[in-house]
């Protein structure tokens, strides 16, 4: 008896879990056109980037860009130096 609770608790802990997490994942990969930089640091300091392997060819940055090729694709007018970086700051 005490094996079939167990069970019971662990696939509703496991579920309950599993759920909140897809709602996190919907909510960040919403793509949003932004109008210019400052609206696009607003939620994202460091800018967008298309990978996590290009490079900034503006030198030293102060944060980490964040890595959506849909959203750098959907900002791609406010990358100035072509840089596959967005608004980097």
């Amino acid at each position: 008896m005490k094996k079939v609770v167990v069970i019971f608790l662990s696939i509703g802990l496991i579920l309950c879990f599993s759920s909140n997490t897809t709602g996190v994942a919907e909510a960040q990969t919403k793509i949003v056109t932004y109008k210019n930089c400052t609206e696009l640091n607003k939620v994202y300091k460091g800018g967008v980037a298309r990978s996590s392997s290009v490079k900034n060819k503006g030198g030293k940055t102060n944060y980490k860009p964040f890595v959506s090729q849909a959203l750098y694709d959907a900002n791609k007018k406010s990358d100035r130096d072509k840089d596959l970086i967005a608004c980097e700051r």
